[in-house]
């Protein structure tokens, strides 16, 4: 029987692909999902005597197998099995052979159910996480600090909406794909994100999570590599894990990025992170992400904090403005603006920006500017509404301590 060891990396390996083909083949999520499982129990005994050359497809013939066997036991499923037996034509069962462009187009669909607008942006997270992702629903809710019914829930409700809705499970046809793509860029984003500045996990960044998006982010760009944003996503997540080990200091306090010790920096992220941008550039389609990721990569490229080239930064964050004229775009832009003009420059932009008023960063960025001015008290005031709205432990430290080095 292969060790736990290799079974972990062939099921990080293999279970997706097999899922989506067995989810087309049967046309239900649970029931590809327990005969999977099921599978998989069966290859822990089959493969001691060795692994057959395409995994894939021996999981999927074992586990088709086996559902139909439940189907047969099962005498609600006589209208699924005799769909699912007509539905197998691919390959022969004896030989155990799929063709790869098969699996390519199933995981495909699968990316784009999982990611339906029609589902709600919880639901489509859970669901990315369970089916593409292969976390188990206690896993996901650790991941999120949620309570595991309520993730099950999600993910129950999520199918059932996919099934009584008759969600299609196919890949959007191209003139669909400006409006569907960035929907799934997005799943995948929320999802790195919350590792990379978690909300409320006593640590800033959640290895797990960063790891889970990028590993996600590669399938996107495996499986559709023409996409420009698709590629300028997966470089902005590896850039901005790149420093990940620098965020935070030994006793757990948040570090910012111009006193980050940058020999922590991961170089090979920083070096594939920024080929992937300018793999994407030179497509000549430009987009959100794209802007996200050069600016990443001339914060990468600075070997010391005064050597960042703040203008192009700010230049960049323009561009991005007029691609996604969000608060929040406008805030990093005013202190970019504030980095290469001066603090006075950045509080005059802050000024007229709506919709912040409970985003801790806002406040924390205006009290950052303040501090630089001297302007102390004014300053003090903006860190003790920063702190009143931060929810991660490690950035409440360090606003604490922003707020004793800013009293009189």
């Amino acid at each position: 029987m292969p060790g736990a060891e290799a079974l972990a990396s062939l099921f990080a390996q293999h279970n997706a692909p097999a899922l989506a083909t067995l989810i087309r083949i049967l046309g239900d999520f649970d029931l590809a999902e327990d005969s999977l499982q099921e599978a998989w129990l069966s290859a822990a005994r089959a493969w001691d005597s060795g692994i057959p050359a395409s995994p894939i497809a021996w999981l999927v013939t074992t586990a088709r197998r086996k559902a139909l066997d439940r189907l047969r036991r099962d005498a609600s499923g006589t209208r699924k099995l005799a769909e699912a037996a007509r539905s197998m034509p691919t390959f022969a069962e004896d030989q155990f052979e799929l063709d790869p462009e098969v699996i390519r187009d199933d995981r495909l669909r699968l990316i784009f159910t999982c990611c339906h607008p029609a589902l709600t942006l919880e639901a489509r997270i859970a669901l990315t996480l369970r089916t593409l992702g292969g976390l188990t629903t206690a896993e996901i809710a650790r991941a999120f600090l949620a309570d595991e019914s309520t993730i099950a829930q999600r993910i129950v409700r999520a199918k059932r909406k996919i099934r009584d809705a008759n969600i299609p499970y196919r890949v959007p046809e191209a003139h669909e794909l400006p409006d569907r793509l960035p929907g799934v860029l997005a799943v995948v984003y929320l999802i790195f994100n919350e590792g990379y500045s978690s909300t409320s996990h006593e640590s800033i960044v959640r290895r797990d999570l960063c790891s889970e998006a990028i590993r996600l982010g590669r399938v996107v760009v495996e499986l559709m590599p023409d996409e420009p944003e698709a590629i300028a996503l997966l470089a902005l997540m590896l850039l901005q894990d790149s420093r990940s080990a620098a965020r935070q200091n030994a006793s757990g306090e948040m570090v910012l990025l111009e006193n980050q010790d940058r020999a922590l920096w991961n170089r090979a992220e920083i070096t594939e992170g920024i080929s992937l941008v300018e793999r994407a550039l030179r497509m000549q389609m430009p987009g959100p992400y794209q802007y996200q990721a050069a600016i990443a990569a001339v914060h990468a490229d600075a070997a010391r904090p005064e050597e960042t080239r703040w203008d192009e930064i700010a230049a960049l964050y323009g561009r991005l403005a007029e691609e996604l004229p969000t608060p929040v775009v406008q805030l990093n832009e005013a202190v970019a603006i504030a980095m290469a003009q001066g603090p006075q420059a950045g509080l005059d932009l802050m000024r007229p920006i709506v919709g912040l008023e409970d985003y801790y960063l806002f406040h924390a960025a205006r009290a950052d500017l303040l501090r630089r001015l001297d302007r102390l008290p004014e300053a003090h005031a903006a860190y003790e509404l920063a702190l009143s709205f931060a929810t991660n432990p490690a950035e409440q430290r360090f606003l604490r301590r922003r707020l004793e080095e800013t009293s009189l």
